[in-house]
């Protein structure tokens, strides 16, 4: 590490600049689905528990728990509508 130039170990690190402007690639994410889960094989469930995760553009996240889907639904479109909110998820947690 000691024969290394430290500075330009720091600076490797980073994408290069332009104008003093950090220039970055953004890349589009495909969509993965995921594996289909056992939460409806259990016969003694009586509700499943939907988990709506709102991501806001200022990087704070926010979830809520519903029993219902369609409500977790709405309340994800909903959201959705807000100027402020860069996403908002509905996952099944059980």
């Amino acid at each position: 590490m000691r024969e290394l130039d430290f500075p330009a170990i720091l600076l490797a690190n980073f994408p290069p600049r332009r104008d003093g402007v950090i220039v970055t690639k953004s890349a589009v994410r495909k969509s993965v689905k995921k594996e289909k889960s056992d939460f409806g094989k259990d016969r003694r469930r009586r509700h499943h528990h939907w988990l709506v995760t709102v991501f806001y553009a200022d990087g704070e996240k926010f979830g809520r728990v519903y029993t219902d889907k369609d409500k977790a639904t709405r309340f994800a479109d909903r959201q959705r509508r807000s100027p402020v909110v860069k996403s908002a998820r509905v996952s099944q947690v059980s």
